[in-house]
């Protein structure tokens, strides 16, 4: 697979395995369970998972989440990670992946966002899709995906991480939800008989001054061969797309950090415009 282009694999492929030892995962999804609810960074995991097993990365981060649902957080959708070449060399990785929504990430268009939960937070632009049908059986070519997306929206994902300084390898930021934070859907839904995702221009300004610019094609080459990806995945994994789900699809260009008191927004030829606004606190650092 290539960082522009992606066709799912024929047939179903097995869940990867890992030879990283049990206490190993516990040890890496407490620490990453600590920084999360008590706002403060912590050391990379790579120490006790190794920097590129993605098998061991995906079982942290179902401890990470696991934590979450415990707590009373209900799975909302999914999300994409790094599927721009722009942003797998900000964060130094050479291949997507993918984290999970929960119903208290999501925010309407122009709401506040409350700066002080974010953990050195950045923002990016993405088409963002809500599902009408399941994805969990089928050959999850163009028309299936298509025929399965209800709607799609202007997005702005606020990605954030609970490792200091951004210091990630790839198991990293797999571990830690795909450095998920936030997000927020535009209010225009368009059908995609109404707009071609690859097709789209993003323009992404802060304060209104232009901080990213992209297109769709930029997304694994397609948002919506990124949403194929992704549902081959989820199934791979044990937890097919369904119907309802929020898809944030991936970064169209650049992610750029935001600070207190900012407001980005961004524009989507065909999918208007989506307003974030952070208050006026601290960051947690």
């Amino acid at each position: 697979m290539t960082t522009r282009s992606y066709d799912v694999p024929a047939g179903d492929n097995a869940r990867p395995t890992t030879t990283v030892d049990p206490a190993s995962i516990a040890a890496a999804g407490d620490r990453l369970i600590e920084a999360h609810f008590s706002g403060t960074p912590c050391a990379p995991v790579r120490d006790l998972i190794g920097p590129d097993d993605v098998a061991a990365a995906y079982l942290v981060q179902e401890r990470l989440n696991g934590a979450r649902l415990e707590r009373g957080a209900r799975v909302v959708g999914r999300k994409i990670g790094a599927t721009s070449v722009a942003v797998q060399t900000q964060l130094g990785v050479d291949q997507p992946d993918f984290g999970v929504l929960f119903d208290d990430m999501g925010f309407e268009d122009g709401a506040e966002i409350p700066t002080s939960a974010l953990m050195q937070p950045k923002a990016e632009a993405e088409v963002a899709f809500v599902l009408g049908k399941d994805l969990a059986e089928g050959p999850l070519d163009d028309a299936q995906v298509r025929d399965a997306i209800d709607y799609a929206v202007a997005s702005l994902e606020i990605v954030g991480s609970r490792i200091t300084n951004w210091d990630i390898t790839f198991a990293d930021t797999v571990a830690d939800n795909a450095s998920s934070g936030l997000y927020v859907l535009g209010a225009e839904r368009r059908t995609l008989a109404e707009v071609e995702p690859v097709e789209v221009t993003m323009s992404m300004s802060i304060d209104g001054e232009e901080v990213s610019t992209g297109n769709g094609a930029a997304c694994l080459g397609d948002p919506l061969k990124a949403v194929a990806w992704l549902a081959h995945q989820a199934r791979t994994f044990g937890e097919p797309l369904r119907a309802g789900q929020v898809v944030l699809s991936g970064a169209l260009g650049p992610m750029r950090p935001v600070e207190p008191g900012q407001v980005v927004t961004a524009e989507i030829s065909g999918l208007g415009t989506v307003t974030a606004r952070f208050s006026n606190d601290s960051l947690d650092q």
